[in-house]
């Protein structure tokens, strides 16, 4: 099958790594990483199932840079150390279906290995199984011709090859090449268990990104250079229609007061494709819905949410039949200018993408690597692109993605995200982009932005007016464009108190409500306002940032 791992019918004998130290194998995982990033776009195009949303290669390969995040910090001298990088990297930057089982394979893999000093063959074959078996626990309902099937053939190739003939598997690199062997006969079955995929004439794109990281591992130690990438000419999802649950919903939650189970039970009756895992005082949910708001509403009085995702699925199809439709187009379509903006919370998600932006995911206490910004601004058909970094955290990120692009974009320095949306309301794709510098960096300037959000520590702060805030881990804090202002009371009190502070006679405030307040709450906040400030527009959306209780522009 065209798709799949190029692997030897007979694996060479190797005189390679009889075992692999700590250092060794964080190395092995880096270059993994890197391995499936050259192959990301091809296991997008070939995602079908369980729906055919084009991000499985997107969201395993966010997966694995969070685990690299991890190991880019930890004592690769340990193996605790390595493991608990792989496990916990691999747990907080778990991105949809395909990431969250990745992360639980990891997780088994890293419990494994935890306690050795180094890796012999014999350990190396009893992480994949350990891994097998921990991915299809963490699943509800376990379906073969996915990623499980295939992480079931590696794990299965690893331990037939040192039953049949211990003499070949005597070192690191023969387990891999088994392992490789056995996963790729079980993926090139997966179109025979799945009629999604035969329907589509595709294998499974989870199982072969599982595979491109067993082969990157592998490649890692033969010291083999990283191939170009595919040319894709084709998407497995132009066959299929929209998903019944139309947003991919997703959270991360620490401080748990009810228990895994009982918080998978809480969200089962909103959707399907439900996954929910957790360790170490940490909990990740997946699952397929047409009630976002609600679901992390639920989920969230019950810990402390660190962040969401919702993305919508038919957006996401639309955008796949646009990319495959990208090489017809002709030259002299690509417009003037594109946008780029960085953005969390699927409400403002969804406003900048209808402004015509592409989205980089970020924002506060995640911010967007300088790779992040270049791909996306290398993704947009335009002849220069204006970039949006929404927070002062990103902004030397987009400027220095400014630089790498030599001259292909430029960085309005929007500090946040209700600059952001001041700036995107004045971006228009016909126009020059050196023509919209000076409108949209005056809108932006011209929005005044209101965050409100919880105190990381204790502290005491004097504020610009002189007033000394006295401020307890955990207290709501306000702040006005990212200077902290207020303290204290509850978030609706918070805004309020902004709000009769500092209005200045702008005509609309605009209130996004975070993930753990309900369309209730956001109903409420909008009703006081009207009646405090009867001059102005409010407009309310549910969607917004992480970590905030209400993002409010004035403008």
């Amino acid at each position: 099958m065209p798709w799949g791992c190029s692997v030897s019918d007979q694996a060479p004998q190797s005189a390679g790594h009889a075992a692999l130290s700590p250092a060794t194998l964080a190395h092995m995982l880096r270059y993994a990483t890197d391995w499936l990033g050259v192959y990301r776009e091809q296991v997008n195009a070939l995602n079908v199932y369980p729906v055919p949303d084009g991000d499985t290669g997107t969201n395993m390969h966010l997966t694995m840079q969070s685990v690299r995040r991890e190991l880019d910090t930890c004592d690769e001298n340990s193996m605790p150390g390595v493991a608990r990088a792989i496990s916990y990297g691999a747990l907080l930057g778990a991105r949809g279906n395909s990431g969250v089982i990745l992360s639980q394979l990891l997780k088994g893999f890293a419990e494994t290995i935890k306690d050795v000093r180094d890796i012999d063959p014999a350990t190396l074959t009893r992480a994949f199984q350990a891994a097998q078996k921990t991915g299809y626990g963490a699943v509800m309902k376990p379906v073969e011709g996915t990623i499980l099937t295939v992480a079931r053939g590696v794990a299965e190739g690893a331990a037939r090859a040192r039953e049949t003939d211990p003499a070949r598997t005597d070192t690191a690199e023969a387990v891999l090449e088994q392992a490789l062997f056995r996963g790729q006969e079980l993926l090139d079955q997966t179109p025979e268990m799945l009629p999604a995929l035969k329907q589509a004439g595709v294998i499974d794109s989870g199982g072969q990104g599982y595979l491109y990281l067993v082969q990157g591992m592998l490649a890692a130690l033969r010291g083999e250079a990283l191939p170009p990438a595919p040319e894709i000419t084709s998407y497995a999802q132009e066959q299929f229609e929209n998903e019944e649950f139309g947003y991919c919903t997703e959270f991360l939650m620490s401080h748990a007061t009810t228990s895994i189970e009982e918080i998978r039970e809480l969200v089962t009756p909103f959707g399907d494709s439900l996954l929910v895992v957790g360790a170490e005082g940490y909990v990740k949910g997946h699952i397929h819905t047409n009630q976002p708001d609600e679901l992390l509403a639920t989920v969230g009085r019950h810990g402390r949410m660190l962040k969401t995702k919702v993305e919508d699925m038919s957006e996401q199809h639309t955008e796949i039949l646009g990319m495959a439709g990208a090489s017809a187009r002709a030259e002299e379509e690509i417009q003037p200018s594109g946008l780029v903006a960085v953005a969390n919370g699927y409400g403002l998600v969804k406003l900048f993408r209808s402004l015509g932006a592409r989205i980089v995911s970020g924002g506060q206490t995640a911010n967007p690597s300088v790779q992040d910004i270049v791909d996306a601004v290398r993704s947009v058909s335009a002849e220069r692109v204006v970039i949006l970094p929404n927070n002062k955290n990103v902004l030397m990120a987009a400027e220095k993605a400014m630089e790498l692009m030599e001259g292909r974009a430029v960085v309005i320095p929007t500090r946040t995200l209700g600059q952001g949306i001041g700036a995107a309301l004045n971006f228009s794709a016909d126009v020059p982009a050196a023509d919209l510098v000076d409108a949209m960096t005056d809108a932006a300037r011209a929005v005044t932005t209101f965050e409100v959000t919880r105190a990381s520590r204790t502290t005491n702060i004097t504020v610009k007016d002189g007033r000394t805030l006295d401020i307890a881990e955990g207290d709501v804090i306000g702040l006005i464009d990212d200077e902290l202002t207020q303290s204290g009371g509850t978030p609706e009190q918070s805004v309020l108190e902004m709000l009769n502070r500092h209005y200045a006679g702008q005509e609309i405030v605009t209130v996004f409500s975070g993930p753990q307040k309900t369309q209730e709450d956001l109903d409420a906040l909008s009703a006081s306002i009207r009646a405090a400030f009867p001059m102005v527009e409010v407009e309310a959306h549910a969607g917004g940032p992480d970590l905030y209780d209400y993002l409010v522009t004035l403008e």
